[in-house]
């Protein structure tokens, strides 16, 4: 991925070099190829390239096109033979991919986002109506931000640059509820100052204001029925190697994520029918696997074996058993998100991994459980049949879920009538229920964390349910998109082969019964993959929890995170509950615990926060010592004093 970044002054005054030095020193981590930076009185640009592809080594930006605007692009364009011989003859084969979207801009405007397919992000000054233009793809892989103030505008690749631009930030509360509750909305970063360019949209400046217009969106009009199964598969399988194939294109080695399940085993032997063909640009494709043997539940290294002996090659392997499981608590750069914790030592026998590999591009299999029928969920189908009064297939499919997932046939049809209520009303029956206890109340209320729960809540214009949810899914993948950010020494680009656009529209459109049926757990996939992957992993059906690790990494950094949550921020500024959160954690460390993977997020909320008030981004509201703290906890009887005295000795172990 590279890096982008720019200012534009809006009085008038002129840029000042110093400070797009500083800009392209911040994002020099994601772009070690080399750049350049563009300045004209009251507006400067600055790249720095990180070079996966053969023709993005003949790019050089920011880029001063002919049309008269200035441009810099950081992305993948994987249609690029279909769009060369739309704009004329000046193009050729080898085009670079910013000459291609450099002659799209000319010809077609800012219409020409819709008809870009890959992974993307762009920012355009042109001087002929001062106007300035930021966009991302259709789900957000790439990132950009923007900080938007009275005389400027200052955008970035990072967040931490404009962090450090030295402005005011108050924190939003908004994101950090999403946050807890299921992911933050993609627009919105932790800070109410910053905004992130929404995917499939793009945002135009103009003498100060902004609009926000989009150029893509779900056609729910757009229908794809075939007579048998076996059509749906052939469809699939062609776009499912598209898709794979795209993501192929690369100079350097490829690293593919390899844990066995369906969707990583799926990409990686789909890949080498494609090499064997001699279709793929990369050199060589390599797979990474990570593996317990004492985790009870992580089979993991049954699996990718199976799929190494279908290849001939060994992949790499860390084996995650005699690895430090201590979570990582303290940071000495500035984290510009709430992360993920995640093992210290894996990720630097990654690094290893990477280094030495020479790769520049890992393949991840993230969306072909969402989009392909991973969670066996009949609610959506069995509503469909509701609205469309196709009672007679509704009571077949009734008893047939029943017997697959041995519940009540009057459970299935209840919850599949809860998908046709008012999101609002929903969040009423059950969204309540599922908030942690350890969320401070005020704060869940005040923000509708119920709410948030459920994810994306837009029809999109979809009569289905099924097809709506599946809509809603992809707006969830883009809200998780949003927390990817580079923050370690790996200098990388993930590509995703099961967002590919062709292949997320295909999926939308056909009927769900092809993804899902009782007792078929994805039904399309494994039908279509027959012949594709090992029978082993082709018939799979387990998957390891992270749980057990959980318990573990808490107890062994225990000691270490006593003295964080004596006086957690969090509480301080009215996010969680110090005294339920202390409870559930307890309980957790024990292995007792119900919101083990939950209680981590909220874990990395508190170290996020802390290291924010480490670099002074942050005031802490809450001055108060945390002898006064515990003062306040309120004593009602016999339970609640054993309770905090139980709390107080684990604290003191």
């Amino acid at each position: 991925m590279s890096a982008q970044a720019g200012i534009w002054n809006f009085d008038g005054r002129p840029i000042d070099p110093s400070f797009l030095d500083r800009m392209a020193d911040a994002i020099a981590g994601c772009g070690p190829d080399g750049g350049d930076r563009y300045m004209s009185g009251f507006v400067g640009m600055v790249y720095r390239a990180f070079h996966t592809t053969k023709e993005s080594r003949l790019e050089s930006q920011p880029y001063v096109s002919r049309y008269g605007f200035v441009l810099t692009w950081d992305g993948r364009l994987d249609n690029r033979d279909e769009l060369i011989p739309m704009l004329g003859k000046d193009l050729v084969t080898e085009a670079s991919d910013l000459k291609i979207v450099t002659a799209a801009l000319g010809q077609w405007g800012t219409d020409c986002f819709r008809r870009f397919a890959g992974d993307w992000a762009l920012s355009v000054w042109d001087p002929r109506d001062r106007t300035l233009t930021l966009a991302r793809d259709y789900v957000g892989v790439r990132h950009l931000y923007y900080y938007l103030e009275k005389a400027s505008v200052t955008w970035c690749t990072l967040l931490v640059p404009l962090l450090l631009t030295g402005q005011k930030l108050t924190m939003n509360d908004e994101y950090i509820a999403g946050y807890l509750a299921f992911w933050p909305e993609a627009r919105l970063t932790p800070y109410r100052e910053i905004h992130a360019v929404p995917p499939g949209k793009f945002v135009s400046i103009r003498d100060g204001k902004i609009s926000v217009d989009s150029y893509w969106g779900f056609d729910p009009n757009r229908r794809i029925h075939y007579k048998t199964d076996q059509e749906y598969e052939t469809h699939f399988r062609h776009l499912f190697r598209k898709a794979v194939s795209r993501r192929l294109r690369s100079d350097s080695p490829i690293l593919a994520e390899l844990s066995g399940g369906l969707d990583s085993s799926s990409i990686v032997c789909m890949a080498d029918e494609i090499m064997c063909t001699g279709n793929a640009e990369t050199p060589r494709l390599d797979t990474l696997s990570f593996y317990d043997p004492k985790e009870p539940e992580g089979d993991d290294w049954i699996y990718f074996t199976k799929i190494e002996e279908r290849r001939g090659r060994i992949g790499h392997h860390i084996n995650l058993e005699n690895l430090n499981t201590n979570l990582p608590l303290n940071f000495n750069f500035l984290l510009p998100i709430p992360g993920t914790l995640s093992n210290a030592q894996a990720e630097a026998e990654r690094f290893k991994i990477f280094r030495n590999g020479g790769y520049r591009v890992v393949l991840s299999g993230i969306g072909g459980d969402e989009f392909l029928g991973g969670i066996p969920d009949p609610r959506s189908q069995l509503a469909d049949l509701i609205v469309q009064f196709r009672f007679v297939k509704l009571a077949r499919q009734l008893i047939a879920w029943s017997l697959t997932k041995r519940q009540p046939w009057i459970q299935l049809l209840s919850k599949a009538l809860c998908e046709l209520l008012p999101q609002r009303l929903l969040t009423r029956i059950e969204g309540q229920r599922n908030i942690e206890p350890w969320i401070d109340d005020a704060f869940a209320l005040r923000h509708r964390i119920a709410l948030h729960r459920l994810g994306p809540l837009a029809s999109f214009g979809f009569f289905l349910p099924s097809r709506r949810n599946m809509a809603r899914t992809v707006e969830a993948i883009s809200w998780q998109m949003a927390k990817r950010q580079p923050t370690g020494p790996v200098c990388e680009e993930t590509r995703y082969p099961f967002l590919d656009r062709d292949l997320i529209e295909f999926l939308i459109s056909i009927p769900s019964e092809q993804l899902l049926r009782p007792g078929e757990r994805r039904s399309l996939m494994r039908r279509s993959f027959a012949n594709l992957l090992p029978i082993e992993v082709l018939t799979r059906q387990t998957k390891g929890t992270s749980a057990r690790f959980i318990s573990i990494a808490l107890n062994n950094t225990w000691a270490d995170l006593r003295n964080i949550l004596e006086s957690p921020v969090s509480s301080r500024f009215g996010y969680l509950n110090r005294e339920r959160f202390l409870k559930d954690l307890i309980a957790t460390k024990h292995g007792n615990g119900q919101h083990a993977v939950r209680l981590m997020r909220a874990i990395s909320l508190e170290l996020w926060l802390r290291n924010l008030c480490t670099h002074g981004l942050i005031p802490l509201h809450d001055k108060t010592s945390p002898s006064e703290i515990a003062n306040r906890v309120p004593l009602q009887g016999t339970q609640e004093k054993n309770l905090w005295r139980e709390m107080q000795s684990s604290l003191e172990e």
